[in-house]
């Protein structure tokens, strides 16, 4: 049995990026940019009005106000996507709008609520100082200038940045494909009747949710009983397939926990098997190699409960599969927070519970969800985090301030 941090160092040790590929603008969503993205242009591309106005000198406004405004003639209009090719002399003004182009003989934009047109002339009710109202061409960014690293997340604000720059399509990383395999004699079908003894698989759609709520595409789901062949199959074709592969359930210790033996059977090599966590202690993981042996398959055998699966997929599985698809950073955020009620712990492992976090009177604050047993989805589904109780902490008290990490489809 391994410590938590060596066994999540021992994961992305062996978790790599699966190659690039250009993808168009408007699938990138929930992609990672495999190259960093550098401006094309100056950025504003040129001088432009933040606002309706009036482009004027700012020596014809000097004694302006609003009891002795200053007279303009009216000159001409430039409106967004005009040229700008106007020139404006002493004593008159344009009207510009808003991400027009401004003229180089224009000192300033003044808004159109301080002033009033009147017989073809202006009334500007207020002075204005040299760049008023501007937008300066490159005062965002410069030609050539680096704008998001490599290993970003591609938000809609990135989608958005990358068509302002002219982008139809960007180089991003390659998405793993992700295969669940589900396991037990006593799964049944959401839908169906259960037969005595049965419970509903919750497993296989839980797991794709959280692997989707990374950005996954491709989930394949297999459900296998307590049967050596059948779950040899079901792996076999997983393996083949997809690039991740998640068991759940049959990893323990039972007498019908058999999928350690099967998956060392199909090729997988170990590299650990149970964690000093709970939930999760029977965790596995291990790697295959294609048959060309230039990279390998990830494998991970999470526990049948529902809680512990998706718990340990969250602190392991999401952590590799980020940085797959090339993310920069590969965990949610950590944070501190005064906890609300008492945290039990167990001695020796390190101990995820359920939190339910909030922002009260300018201070973090956890309360612990109701419901921590390994089977009760109901407290992980009200929760928002995970509190961290260290291996060596038996009770943290009311009032401590403890290490809460939020839970990366809660946000």
């Amino acid at each position: 049995m391994i410590l938590f941090e060596e066994a999540k160092a021992r994961i992305l040790e062996v978790s790599r990026p699966l190659g690039k590929q250009e993808v168009k603008l408007g699938k990138l969503q929930g992609s990672y940019l495999a190259e960093p993205v550098a401006a094309t242009s100056d950025l504003p591309a040129f001088d432009s009005s933040a606002v309706d106005g009036y482009g004027v000198h700012s020596l014809d406004l000097s004694a302006a106000s609003a009891l002795q405004p200053a007279k303009l003639k009216l000159c001409g209009v430039i409106q967004a996507g005009d040229s700008g090719a106007l020139k404006l002399s002493p004593g008159n003004t344009i009207k510009i709008l808003t991400g027009a182009p401004v003229p180089p003989t224009v000192c300033a934009v003044v808004m159109k609520e301080f002033c009033e047109e009147q017989n073809g002339s202006i009334l500007v009710k207020q002075p204005a100082g040299a760049g008023d109202n501007i937008r300066r061409r490159g005062e965002e960014y410069k030609y050539g200038q680096e704008i998001l690293p490599r290993g970003a997340r591609i938000t809609p604000p990135v989608v958005g940045l990358l068509a302002t720059l002219g982008f139809s399509s960007f180089p991003t990383y390659v998405k793993p494909r992700v295969a669940v395999v589900a396991t037990g004699n006593e799964l049944a079908r959401p839908g169906r009747l259960l037969a005595p003894g049965q419970v509903y698989d919750s497993n296989s759609y839980a797991l794709v949710a959280a692997a989707r709520e990374l950005g996954i595409e491709v989930c394949r789901t297999f459900v296998a009983r307590d049967d050596a062949d059948a779950t040899r199959n079901a792996i076999k074709q997983a393996i083949r397939e997809t690039d991740v592969i998640i068991t759940a359930g049959g990893v323990s210790v039972g007498d019908f926990d058999i999928v350690r033996d099967v998956l060392e059977e199909c090729g997988v090599k170990e590299v650990f098997w149970r964690i000093a966590i709970k939930p999760g202690k029977p965790v596995y993981f291990g790697t295959v190699e294609t048959k060309a042996g230039r990279k390998h398959k990830l494998v991970f055998g999470l526990p049948g409960n529902p809680v512990s699966a998706l718990v340990t997929f969250h602190q392991l599985v999401a952590p590799a599969l980020l940085k797959i698809m090339g993310a920069s950073s590969c965990c949610t955020p950590v944070l501190s927070a005064k906890l609300t009620g008492a945290v039990r712990g167990r001695s020796g492992r390190m101990e995820f519970t359920r939190g339910i976090l909030s922002f009260q009177d300018g201070e973090l604050l956890v309360q612990p969800a109701v419901g921590q047993d390994s089977h009760m989805l109901g407290g992980l589904s009200l929760a928002n985090c995970v509190i961290y109780c260290p291996a060596d902490r038996e009770l943290l008290a009311p009032g401590d301030e403890v290490v809460v990490q939020l839970l990366s489809w809660s946000f």
